[in-house]
C-alpha cells in the first residue's frame, strides 16, 4: 500500500486534520498530480489557516496548474504568516517563489 493510499484510507475514516490534508497534498504534489494536491493543501489551510508550510506547497502547485496570479496571492498570504509565525524558513522560500513569478 503506498503513502496516498494509506492517508487516503485514514481520511476516509474520519481522520481528518490539516496535517493528514498537508501529507496528502504533499504526497500528491510529489508525485505531479497537481490538481489532487490542491484541493488536499485548500482544505489544510481551512483547518489551519497558519499552516505557512501549506501555503508554499499550494503555491507551488497553482504555479504548476498555471495560475501565477492565484498563486501569487497564495504565496502573499503565505508570507504573512509565516512572518508572523517566525518560521524564517518558509518565509525565505515563500520570498524567492515571489520574486520567480515578479520575473515571469
Amino acid at each position: 500500500m503506498s503513502l496516498i493510499d494509506n492517508l487516503e484510507n485514514m481520511l476516509s475514516q474520519g481522520k481528518d486534520s490539516a496535517m493528514l490534508r498537508f501529507g496528502l497534498g504533499s504526497a500528491y504534489f510529489n508525485e505531479q498530480r497537481y490538481d489532487r494536491a490542491i484541493p488536499h493543501l485548500q482544505q489544510c489551510l481551512v483547518f489551519d489557516p497558519g499552516y505557512s508550510a501549506a501555503y508554499k506547497l499550494l503555491g507551488r502547485a497553482l504555479v504548476k496548474r498555471g495560475q501565477p496570479a492565484l498563486a501569487r496571492q497564495i504565496f502573499t498570504t503565505g508570507l504573512e504568516k509565516a512572518v508572523q509565525a517566525g518560521d524564517k524558513q518558509t518565509e525565505r522560500e515563500i520570498s524567492v517563489f515571489l520574486k520567480k513569478l515578479s520575473r515571469d
